[in-house]
């Protein structure tokens, strides 16, 4: 009886061993069955895309596709789906499908047989870090933007394959994964497909290595080859000075950090970082703006550290389904905003005046910002959902209530950093950031603000000094001493119009009176005078006031 009991027992184990096996072949073979795109450009003249992408090993449930409500780098929601037409959907073998929309932003695929293609097209007139943007000249792509995806596809792997017009000298920069062909990419999964912005175009191409790994920069621009070379030269000073700071390059995965930059009239402003790439846009020319746009590089580098591997645990995994939060945006982009200025400064495309009127300039708009009395820098920095690129109609009152987290963020980093060197035998900033990188960026463990003031504690052995620093400056509202930290440095900063008489900012001359264009500022005469938005100031003191000449007689009188 007990070897025949065995000999049950052992036929049942390897039923049970051949059903598990086969459960997990059937669970890579879906893992394993990569998603594919392509897209084209035929009628590019008039901003729009056909894109197709296919899904096979689906199971028999109804296939959910999305487009993205949000865009990483971006806080607040964009409709992405309102620029995409003309969809149309097949099952396996082209059968005829079932489909739905549950809102505005999903089609649901049903009766599918395991296998759906989607073709669709997407118009795209916003060449930016958010939009996509797609004429003759180049087809600027933002990924959550662009491209449709589904639920529950989110670990399979990628490949996108780009059709350049006929004719054209169009080529493409990303940071996806090159294959064998130029125009077909791949990426491990959803999350870094949607974080890899792509432009298409015939741009300038510069490239070298750093400590074994290819920094590249994709120009397009109208400017002449001196100015490319001279953009470049100081990317790569940009990219020295910002490694010294935490003494290593990250390590770019393909081992490459691209450069997406467009400089162009047509396009829209912005910086976008991205794990191994940022994108760079101006309607301003090298020429005109060499400064500027490089100042716009050095904060996105930057973020190749501070955000990207330095990465709060509130934006990790990012949700492309909704607004994403957080609280560490006071450092996350205030501190890298304070490099912007440092590595100009430190690489040589500013000098020691340039960088002494910046650091002024941040104290000014620190202290003088009524947004303080509301909000610490960790409840302005969830404020941002409401004003990264995000939209409304209605008119509010964020002349008293918001200072930005990115000015804010730099004014606590400027404010630490002159106290680490004045306090601190031989420690600045970058200890406390090369510490973050040391036990979140390397390991890549996101951190909250804790993380941070331990960070700061472990540098100057000083938990008491940390606690403070944080309770004042970035769990409360104080504005730092930056007249006495400023002078450490020899900076001396004194107000510009001394014992001036001053009504309150936002007027401006109109039908030949003042008008106030915004809320006034709180505690200002015009606001303690109860005149707001809108309102007209015809005389002060019986004179007649019809210009801003006028007014600043007056007040000079």
């Amino acid at each position: 009886m007990r070897p025949d009991f065995l000999k049950s027992r052992l036929s049942m184990r390897s039923i049970a061993f051949l059903i598990v096996m086969s459960m997990l072949s059937v669970i890579q073979l879906v893992a394993q069955s990569p998603v594919r795109y392509s897209i084209s450009f035929a009628n590019r003249a008039h901003h729009e895309a056909e894109i197709t992408v296919s899904f096979t090993n689906l199971d028999d449930r109804p296939l959910q596709l999305r487009m993205s409500r949000s865009s990483p780098g971006r806080y607040a929601l964009h409709e992405f789906a309102k620029n995409v037409y003309n969809f149309r959907a097949t099952g396996e073998g082209g059968r005829a499908v079932t489909v739905s929309r549950p809102d505005n932003h999903q089609w649901d695929v049903a009766r599918h047989g395991g296998a759906v293609s989607v073709t669709y097209t997407l118009y795209g007139d916003h060449a930016d870090g958010t939009y996509a943007g797609i004429d003759r000249t180049h087809a600027h792509l933002n990924m959550p933007a662009t491209f449709m995806w589904a639920r529950d596809t989110e670990a399979r792997p990628i490949e996108l394959v780009v059709q350049v017009p006929e004719g054209s000298a169009w080529r493409v920069a990303t940071q996806l994964a090159r294959t064998d062909d130029p125009f077909r990419f791949e990426a491990p999964d959803l999350q870094y497909f949607l974080d890899s912005p792509t432009e298409v175009s015939d741009f300038w191409e510069r490239t070298w290595q750093l400590d074994g790994q290819t920094i590249r920069v994709a120009l397009h621009h109208q400017g002449s080859q001196e100015e490319a070379e001279e953009y470049s030269r100081a990317a790569a000073a940009i990219v020295e000075a910002s490694k010294s700071v935490f003494g290593e390059l990250p390590a770019f995965d393909y081992g490459e950090y691209t450069f997406l930059a467009c400089y162009l009239p047509w396009v829209d402003g912005d910086g976008m970082e991205h794990r191994n790439s940022t994108v760079l846009t101006s309607t301003s020319s090298l020429a005109s703006n060499m400064t500027g746009v490089l100042g716009t590089l050095a904060h996105e580098f930057f973020h190749a550290w501070n955000v990207e591997r330095i990465r709060p645990r509130s934006l990790q995994p990012f949700d492309f389904e909704a607004a994403n939060m957080s609280g560490e945006l006071w450092f996350a982009e205030g501190f890298t905003s304070y490099y912007d200025d440092v590595l100009l400064w430190r690489a040589g495309v500013i000098d020691d005046d340039s960088f002494a009127g910046r650091m002024g300039q941040i104290a000014n708009n620190v202290s003088n910002a009524r947004g303080r009395d509301f909000f610490s820098p960790i409840e302005m920095s969830r404020q941002a959902l409401f004003v990264d690129a995000a939209t409304s109609v209605d008119p509010n009152n964020r002349n008293n209530t918001f200072l930005s987290y990115y000015t804010w963020g730099s004014g606590i980093g400027m404010a630490l950093d002159l106290t680490l060197r004045a306090q601190v035998r031989g420690a600045t900033l970058d200890d406390v950031m090369r510490e973050l990188w040391r036990a979140h960026g390397v390991t890549e463990v996101p951190y909250e603000v804790p993380d941070v003031e331990l960070a700061l504690a472990r540098v100057t052995d000083d938990r008491e000094f940390a606690r403070d620093f944080f309770d004042r400056y970035v769990r409360g509202r104080e504005a730092p001493d930056f007249p006495r930290l400023l002078a450490l440095a020899g900076i001396r900063i004194t107000p510009e119009f001394p014992n001036r008489a001053w009504l309150g900012s936002g007027l401006e001359v109109s039908s030949g009176d003042l008008m106030l264009t915004q809320t006034p500022t709180l505690a200002s005469p015009l606001y303690q005078a109860g005149l707001d938005r809108g309102d007209h100031v015809l005389d002060i003191g019986g004179e007649d006031i019809s210009s801003e000449d006028d007014l600043s007689a007056y007040f000079e009188d």
